[in-house]
């Protein structure tokens, strides 16, 4: 799931300065990349200006860099590369609560062919890729940070992945659900691969103690991680 949350509001906010905001227009409307002597002539800049605008949207992840000799000469005597600027090819998205529909997306794409390829039903494909990308999920998270105790890991993989955790007496709950549209509109089939995808996801972080279970309630994600010990009591 794509850069932190951070990176990404710090990328939107460097485009707040309205130079920055007009170099940035300028550049990914150009058919080709874009120098720095272009830029500055095109907005009425000194190089300088330009110059250091433009590496700003570099350094944040805005544009892309590269190389080339406008010349098209080279060898010896060519001169050095002109440094050129184009639009990045990482999109940055900003979402407040955090949306994760390319996520879902992809999962939903994933299922439907390969359930004209096997023969499957598309529900079960689904929930089995949603499973499986969950205890991909957790087993990075795990790996990042080996030192951190077992909810701690949980908890931070649930917040870098847009759920927004509660601790609330021994259950944690989930703020925000980042499918939350989608769930409105096909409840049954979203809140099933979200289920799914965090039940992986306690799979691959291990021993977390906590179990995944549907129980909607308002303004909530439909999914609440309650104690192990506590269901198998139930049981």
């Amino acid at each position: 799931m794509a850069d932190s949350r951070e990176a990404r509001f710090a990328a939107v906010a460097v485009l707040d300065e309205p130079t920055r905001r007009r170099l940035y227009d300028f550049v990914v409307r150009q058919p080709s990349p874009v120098s720095r002597d272009e830029a500055a002539a095109a907005l009425g800049l000194a190089r300088a200006t330009a110059a250091f605008h433009l590496d700003r949207l570099a350094d944040a992840g805005l544009l892309d860099v590269v190389h080339e000799r406008r010349t098209g000469r080279s060898g010896p005597g060519a001169g050095r590369p002109a440094k050129l600027y184009h639009r990045s090819r990482q999109p940055i998205e900003v979402n407040l609560p955090e949306r994760r529909y390319e996520l879902a997306g992809q999962l939903l794409a994933t299922a439907v062919q390969e359930s004209e390829q096997s023969g499957q039903s598309p529900r079960t494909v689904l929930d089995w890729h949603a499973r499986e990308l969950g205890t991909r999920l957790g087993a990075a998270a795990r790996a990042t940070d080996p030192g951190d105790s077992d909810q701690a890991d949980l908890l931070r993989t649930l917040e870098i992945h847009g759920f927004e955790p509660r601790v609330a007496d021994t259950n944690i709950l989930l703020g925000n659900c980042p499918f939350h549209d989608l769930a409105q509109k096909h409840t049954e089939l979203v809140c099933g691969m979200n289920l799914c995808l965090l039940s992986g996801m306690l799979d691959g972080l291990a021993s977390t103690g906590f179990t995944a279970q549907l129980d909607p309630a308002p303004h909530l994600c439909c999914v609440r991680l309650a104690p192990t010990n506590i269901n198998k009591t139930r049981d």
